[in-house]
């Protein structure tokens, strides 16, 4: 059974500074590629980062500078540090595990991260 347990959201004052975690089983964490993506109230769910099993990163542009995911392979987690919150930032923060060239993917249940003074 393939769990996506997030952890680390929460309120947080505009500037100020996240970590996210996301604890992975049931998958081989090392072949995946891993992601954090948010969906804000009335809108889609978008990417914020992706992170392939070679380590390659990419970043929505919303994020840029402010944001750095990484992986541990040894401790099947995936982190996204956020810097510098801002309002827009509140939102559901699901991780995602995809095995690439499959159709394997899953998701995390979300943690909610709300900036707001």
């Amino acid at each position: 059974q393939v769990q996506l347990v997030e952890s680390g959201g929460g309120l947080v004052q505009p500037g100020g500074s996240l970590r996210l975690s996301c604890a992975a089983s049931g998958i081989i964490f090392s072949s995946y590629t891993m992601g954090w993506y948010r969906q804000a109230p009335g809108k889609q769910r978008d990417p914020v980062a992706t992170i392939r099993a070679g380590g390659r990163t990419n970043y929505a542009d919303s994020v840029k500078g402010r944001a750095t995911i990484a992986r541990d392979n040894a401790k099947n987690t995936v982190y996204l540090q956020m810097n510098s919150l801002k309002p827009e930032d509140t939102a559901v923060y699901y991780c995602y595990a995809g095995l690439p060239g499959t159709p394997l993917d899953y998701w995390g249940q979300g943690t909610q991260v709300t900036v707001s003074s």
